[in-house]
């Protein structure tokens, strides 16, 4: 799931400007924190930024099994 919400740090913390889903409770999330290169940078062109560099990420990922080992003796023909 991919979602983008702005926050504020206030004394060390991210204050959310919405409520995140129920169905989040209890699990662990990646934050990714952007900060505007100019104070005066308009929101919506961030966001445009963001949502392309999200795409970029999506297309040059992917999922290992779970059970993936990785060999390195084959690769360094040991």
């Amino acid at each position: 799931m991919l979602q983008i919400i702005k926050a504020t740090c206030t004394n060390g913390e991210l204050v959310l400007s919405e409520k995140l889903s129920s169905e989040l409770e209890g699990k662990t999330l990646q934050i990714m924190i952007i900060e505007p290169s100019e104070p005066n940078q308009a929101i919506d062109s961030q966001a445009s930024k963001i949502e392309q560099f999200l795409e970029r990420v999506n297309n040059y990922s992917f999922s290992l099994p779970a059970d993936y080992k990785f060999n390195r003796d084959e690769i360094y023909d040991r």
